[in-house]
């Protein structure tokens, strides 16, 4: 294969920032296993949604500490607090699932590392495409060649009128993809969200690709915010990264293992980090932050660099919470820098809360991309982020559509849709 041969296919938009990414001859390949482990998360990321909902509802009732709903609800508008606890949007739920996992372990044994669960996810139209190209020159891609047409389509079906694709203009480097997504399902259009007619889309299902914190830009938001046929709903509290942290917070461990069930937590426990919401309430004189095992976070602030595996990230409803803005990873940045962020968000527990990851790094592979000057095949010894796509029915059935790898070079600690990031579907040894 030339880079040329696959250059030519792309269709005339070339998708998103004029397909300025770098190819490669072939997908990423993963073991049976990692693969195995990558196809069957969905279930469990999408019970840990319910949950996470059904602990927040339960909170916001009374019924459970109410520390959790106000972590949550930090500078939300009320319009927005009130409208994600209606009983209009109780059985609603995210139907589309990306969790970013990084690639970790060794040759032997593979696992991930999740850094984040995307409920509006972008990259499905890539996806698609690299999926089709790589499926129509012999490769067996995770998923087909039509599992993330397939899967989209389910969530406006043909048969009952289709519906719509909402495009901010925050989100316009999207809008590309976007569009040829929805050529090639039926009956599905994507709108200018900013010009969307409410009465117009308030009976017909669509497909939200905006932000809540954009919603004053946006007219007809507040009116599409009640709609049960929206995905993602009007919940925006299941878009905070704070629920990677709660996750592990020692004073909910046993709402979890009720609201879990155990093989489920256990599997959700291996691949997610630990993880701290920033909190600067004090603690006793007796308590420590669990596993950092200091007492504050201004101690944490003076670690040293082989102390700073830490990622440090706005947990959301902000237009720093997306696209790797707002993450900061301490032992790739001064001591004072760090000390600086750390400040920054203890200051802003009130209004924008921070959590905090441990540092996964991910494993170092060779994959083979095209020089986009020469056209020459070169090997990049790099790191990968795998981003599977899942879509839920009506009847809460999780299935996989397909997965799309960002590798970039190994000493960029953060792996993003970059310039020099090769994106593939995968593939299975």
């Amino acid at each position: 294969m030339r880079l040329e041969t696959i250059t030519d296919a792309l269709p005339d938009s070339k998708l998103r920032h004029g397909g300025g990414w770098l190819f490669s001859p072939k997908p990423l390949t993963l073991k049976k296993s990692t693969a195995r482990k990558l196809t069957q998360i969905g279930h469990p990321l999408a019970q840990f949604q319910r949950a996470s909902d059904n602990i927040y509802q339960r909170s916001a009732k009374g019924k459970l500490p109410s520390w959790i709903c106000k972590l949550l609800d930090a500078d939300k508008p009320h319009w927005i607090t009130d409208t994600q606890k209606s009983t209009k949007l109780r059985d609603a739920m995210p139907r589309v699932i990306r969790p970013d996992l990084i690639l970790t372990g060794d040759d032997k044994v593979e696992s991930f590392a999740l850094t984040e669960l995307d409920s509006v996810p972008g990259g499905m139209g890539i996806t698609l495409w690299l999926s089709r190209f790589y499926s129509q020159h012999g490769f067996d891609v995770l998923g087909g060649d039509d599992g993330i047409r397939d899967g989209f389509q389910s969530l406006m079906p043909a048969a009952t009128g289709g519906g719509n694709i909402l495009v901010s203009e925050e989100s316009a480097d999207y809008r590309p993809e976007m569009e040829w997504l929805a050529e090639q399902c039926d009956s599905i259009a994507v709108t200018a969200a900013e010009e969307a007619d409410s009465d117009q889309l308030s009976n017909s299902p669509a497909y939200r690709f905006f932000e809540w914190f954009d919603w004053e830009n946006i007219p007809c938001a507040r009116k599409l915010a009640s709609s049960p046929l929206l995905t993602s709903p009007c919940k925006p509290h299941l878009e905070e990264k704070l629920w990677l942290a709660l996750l592990w917070s020692p004073s909910m461990r046993g709402i979890w293992e009720k609201e879990l069930r155990s093989n489920h937590l256990q599997r959700l426990r291996k691949i997610i980090p630990f993880g701290w919401a920033v909190d600067p309430h004090p603690l006793p004189p007796h308590a420590a932050i669990p596993q950092l095992g200091v007492h504050s976070w201004d101690e944490v602030a003076n670690f040293s660099q082989t102390q700073r595996r830490l990622v440090l990230k706005i947990s959301g409803f902000s237009e720093l919470a997306w696209g790797s803005r707002g993450v900061y990873i301490g032992h790739d940045m001064p001591r004072n820098e760090w000390r600086k962020r750390i400040e920054e968000a203890v200051d802003a527990f009130d209004t924008q809360p921070r959590m905090m990851q441990e540092y996964h790094a991910g494993k170092i592979i060779e994959h083979p991309y095209f020089d986009p000057n020469t056209g020459e095949e070169r090997i990049m010894h790099g790191r990968a982020r795998l981003c599977p796509y899942f879509f839920t029915n009506d009847a809460g059935k999780t299935s996989f559509g397909g997965c799309l790898a960002t590798i970039v070079p190994a000493d960029k600690k953060k792996i993003h849709g970059m310039k020099d990031g090769i994106l593939v579907p995968c593939t299975v040894e």
